[in-house]
């Protein structure tokens, strides 16, 4: 099933993410540093989606935002890290 991702950024926080049934079942949530910086801060997909790339989706849906807003994002999160490690075509919305 291919889900839609949602976005939602309450204050300084934020997360991309895909709710069923009024439960989120994969989110990657951040941080807003300023106003053009965020910082990824963690990745959860629940273990019903597991291996269907739902995590890569939420990245990518985040870099795309990214793009769009003009905003530079910087990855605590081990598993963002490890994206952008291997999509030199995200890097351009990488921070630093």
């Amino acid at each position: 099933m291919n889900h839609a991702i949602a976005h939602e950024e309450i204050e300084r926080r934020g997360a991309f993410f895909i709710e069923e049934n009024g439960r989120r079942l994969a989110q990657m949530t951040y941080s807003r540093a300023n106003d053009t910086l965020v910082i990824i801060d963690h990745t959860e997909v629940d273990d019903s989606l597991a291996g269907q790339g739902v995590g890569r989706r939420l990245f990518d849906a985040t870099v795309e935002w990214a793009r769009a807003t003009q905003t530079k994002l910087l990855a605590t999160c081990p598993f963002a890290s490890a994206q952008f490690a291997r999509n030199p075509s995200s890097r351009d919305v990488l921070a630093g």
